[in-house]
């Protein structure tokens, strides 16, 4: 977020970041909220939970004005913030529900950051969402325990994850990943992260997939394309 959004939040009249459904406990709000300081220091940052318990539990980390926790969902409590996470949300919801989400999270003009990882972040996928919308997908792996490109495809935002199947981009995509990846094979003896280079820059140079950004992030295993894509 700080790479991607953080000249957006440099230049906010009120740089105000939501964390939607931050969960059983609050320690990747708190977290976001120091590594987000770095682009601007009068940062603030806001927890929300719909569960009130949560929320009650959340308080004693809570560290006014930068860092607040709130009980809300969807709605974003009224806020009005410049960007909104919302990571493990709407994968507890059914696919119908996700444009209207999208669309209400995005109502005061707010960029959103929604996907999936899993529990200990080695694998996740999120949508950069604008005027509700998606504009790109970024896959995101911690190399060194990656078997295969595809293994992303269980930590797909719910708006992909029940479409992954032949004749779709997203299986498409996902395909040509695995089939670089395993012509990229050799590059394994220098390790995982030049082997997933060497993959990222195949995608690139076969120019079906409109890849963001460089290798700086492809070596942290991070892949970002324009979404929706033309690419099948």
């Amino acid at each position: 977020m700080t790479h991607a959004l953080g000249g957006t939040l440099a230049a906010a009249p009120d740089p105000l970041v939501v964390d939607l459904g931050f969960g059983a406990t609050p320690v990747t709000t708190v977290e976001m909220a120091a590594r987000l300081a770095t682009c601007r220091r009068d940062l603030r940052v806001v927890g929300l939970e719909i569960d009130p318990d949560r929320v009650a539990e959340a308080l004693p980390s809570a560290r006014p004005p930068m860092l607040e926790f709130a009980r809300g969902g969807f709605e974003l409590a009224g806020l009005a913030p410049v960007v909104v996470r919302a990571m493990n949300v709407l994968r507890q919801y059914d696919e119908r529900a996700v444009a209207s989400a999208w669309s209400t999270m995005a109502a005061t003009g707010a960029l959103v950051v929604e996907g999936t990882c899993d529990e200990i972040g080695r694998r996740a996928c999120w949508f950069l969402l604008r005027d509700g919308r998606p504009k790109s997908l970024t896959f995101s792996a911690h190399l060194p325990s990656l078997g295969r490109p595809s293994e992303l495809a269980e930590r797909l935002p719910k708006a992909l994850i029940e479409h992954n199947v032949p004749g779709t981009p997203i299986h498409a995509l996902l395909a040509d990943l695995d089939a670089a990846w395993a012509a990229a094979a050799g590059r394994g003896v220098f390790g995982a992260r030049q082997r997933w280079i060497a993959t990222v820059e195949a995608l690139v140079a076969a120019g079906r997939w409109p890849v963001l950004g460089g290798v700086r992030r492809w070596r942290l295993g991070e892949l970002t394309v324009t979404w929706p894509s033309e690419g099948a």
